[in-house]
This record gives C-alpha cells, structure tokens and sequence, in this order.
C-alpha cells in the first residue's frame, strides 16, 4: 500500500503548494514595494530629479515586465498542476467504480 508521500495526487498538491506559495511572496513583495512608494510620493525629500525619476520608471518598467513573465510562467505551471490533479482525481475515480 502507497503513503500519501508516494501518491502522484499528494506530490502533485505538494508541488502547486510551492506554486501557490511562491506566487504569495510575489505578490507580498509587491505590495511592499507599492506602500513604500506611495509613502515616498506623499512625502518627498526636497525637489524632485526628473533625469532620476525617469531612470526609477525604466528600472521599474523592467522590473514589473520580469515580474510580469514570471507570474505568467507560475499561471502555466499551476494551470499543469491543476489539469495533473484533475486527472489524477479521474483515475482514483475509475479505479474505485471498478473495485
């Protein structure tokens, strides 16, 4: 008889766990970044730099494209798992129709 470790549904959900859990951190890093910049908006130190404020908009237009592909690339991997589940879900059906 197969543990929980050894069953292909119990690995598959171990596996969109960490998905899930990764896709948290993103968001968690996100909201930080965007309540620290609202803060700075709010309260600016002395006058603004316009050649640096528009090298901060490239570096976080490229930022939020790399967080953007790596979302992406999570959505995939958790659209996988969730078709691996459903599957598996199918066959533990169809064995137990068939005992």
């Amino acid at each position: 008889m197969e543990s929980n470790a050894e069953r292909p549904e119990a690995r598959a959900l171990a596996e969109l766990e960490n998905v899930i859990g990764h896709v948290a951190e993103e968001l968690a890093a996100w909201r930080r970044r965007a309540l620290k910049a609202e803060g700075q908006r709010q309260d600016p130190s002395g006058p603004p730099d316009l050649v640096s404020a528009r090298e901060r908009v490239l570096e976080l237009e490229h930022h939020n494209s790399d967080l953007v592909g790596r979302l992406q690339a999570a959505r995939e991997r958790l659209e996988r798992l969730v078709q691996r589940l459903q599957f598996l879900e199918e066959q533990v059906g169809a064995e137990e129709e068939i005992r």
